[in-house]
């Protein structure tokens, strides 16, 4: 953060009742965690599932913070600079949403039920090529992280990026509100959160609340293939529409594309009459969606074609999200670990089956948030990674169950299931053998990342 402000006017934009607060007093910077704050912050108590900031204000004082935002009654800060509102969750949106008013800059917003941060990350590198360019902090992509982001926004930024993440109906409204983004990107819909939205029409709906203060100015940038998002139309909206897609009835047309294994996919776009060949160090067919969707970006700021195709080039994957990892021994490790829902699971075992090795394994955990659809889609993808020639399956979790039960038409000793990773882990040596490939995914909360470390110090 580093247009000083009064702590004075964000009170005020915050409909907050000051006290001990003069108008000399300026804030550097905005903090939710008395762990991290620094000396000039404005504190702010939000109260979760979990914690409860208002526990620290105390805390956040005595490091050196220039007031705090409460929405409850402290003991211990009488006399000390404090402003009290009715949420400390509302003031701080509200804050940001000043804030963010304060710069005349575009700002770029990605959603999506998959391929959110991948895509981010790919149109981070195309427009850093020409442009100062700000995005999230890590995945600080909801109603607490995307406020948090904003104040990090500096003078000499050009370019705004913001990833919006949601679990329901109001969540990207609310992110959008904040933001008023220019362009919007909508990777895919998928089934991610499908048990509080109960459908993918309204995980649809969800999605295109990114639009909602879009006018006739801004641009719509949708996978055309997808079959919810095809079905967005110029005609029924004030704002452009640019699809991207294999099909020659879309706006940006991916064609030749050649999939190099763990070297990366070569892929064609034509876009606007012209066509331009590119080089994605990132594994899977899947990412030349994400990567042409930053292409198309990186055009309409007018960054030349030679720079976007080196920022392309420069993505070579995040953290977890099929990255290639090599044990002592020489397995292949494709580490998904980060997340999964059915999409995203079948495209991790394509990706896993262009990758040269002795044996093609896929150790499958519980997507999560999957609801009363949980049977329905754990079964879908068994039967996906069986039909797609994967030498084994090995499930672990207890609705990975159904994985198991789902590739049922494979022989069975090349279907196993066990329910818990470190049943799993006793076995590795048994099920996995030097020279093998094997994907390693399930949704965050079934830490598959155990699995990988265990794998990675085989032999």
């Amino acid at each position: 953060m580093v247009k000083t402000l009064r702590l004075l006017d964000l009170a005020n934009e915050a409909k907050g009742i000051t006290e001990n607060i003069d108008s000399t007093l300026i804030v550097k910077g905005i903090s939710t965690d008395s762990r991290k704050v620094k000396e000039g912050d404005l504190f702010i108590a939000i109260e979760g599932e979990n914690f409860d900031g208002h526990d620290f204000v105390r805390q956040a004082f005595e490091k050196g913070c220039s007031g705090a935002v409460v929405h409850k009654d402290i003991k211990d800060i009488q006399g000390l600079p404090v402003v009290r509102v009715n949420n400390t969750l509302h003031a701080l949106h509200e804050m940001a949403r000043y804030y963010m008013s304060l710069f005349d800059i575009p700002r770029v917003a990605v959603t999506g039920s998959t391929g959110k941060t991948t895509t981010k990350e790919m149109i981070y590198k195309v427009l850093s090529q020409k442009y100062n360019v700000i995005k999230n902090i890590g995945n600080y992509n909801n109603h607490i992280g995307l406020p948090l982001s904003v104040f990090q926004i500096e003078e000499d930024h050009e370019i705004a990026i913001f990833e919006m993440g949601m679990s329901g109906f109001g969540e990207i409204d609310l992110l959008a509100s904040i933001v008023k983004p220019d362009i919007a990107v909508i990777t895919n819909v998928g089934l991610s959160h499908i048990e509080n939205l109960g459908s993918q029409e309204n995980i649809f709906k969800a999605k295109l609340e990114v639009t909602n203060y879009f006018s006739d100015k801004n641009i719509l940038i949708i996978n055309q293939d997808d079959s919810f998002l095809n079905t967005v139309s110029e005609r029924m909206r004030p704002y452009q529409v640019i699809g991207i897609g294999f099909g020659s009835a879309s706006d940006g047309v991916i064609s030749d594309v050649s999939n190099l294994g763990e070297k990366g996919v070569n892929f064609l776009l034509t876009f606007r009459n012209t066509s331009n060949g590119f080089k994605l160090n990132a594994i899977g067919k899947h990412n030349v969606y994400n990567a042409s969707m930053a292409v198309v970006i990186g055009l309409l700021f007018d960054v030349h074609i030679d720079d976007i195709a080196k920022g392309i080039s420069e993505f070579e994957g995040y953290n977890m999200r099929l990255n290639v990892e090599e044990s002592k021994n020489g397995i292949k490790i494709l580490n998904d670990a980060y997340n999964a829902s059915p999409d995203s699971m079948k495209a991790a075992i394509d990706t896993l089956m262009t990758i040269e090795g002795r044996r093609h394994i896929a150790i499958l955990s519980d997507m999560l948030e999957m609801g009363d659809y949980s049977e329905k889609y754990h079964l879908e993808v068994g039967k996906y990674a069986a039909d797609s020639g994967v030498d084994q399956i090995i499930s672990v979790g207890k609705n990975a169950l159904f994985i198991a039960k789902g590739a049922g038409n494979m022989s069975g000793n090349n279907v196993c299931y066990y329910k818990a990773n470190i049943d799993l882990i006793n076995d590795l040596d048994v099920l996995i053998k030097p020279g093998d490939v094997v994907l390693v995914k399930g949704s965050r909360g079934m830490k598959m990342e155990e699995i990988v470390h265990s794998l990675k110090e085989r032999g």
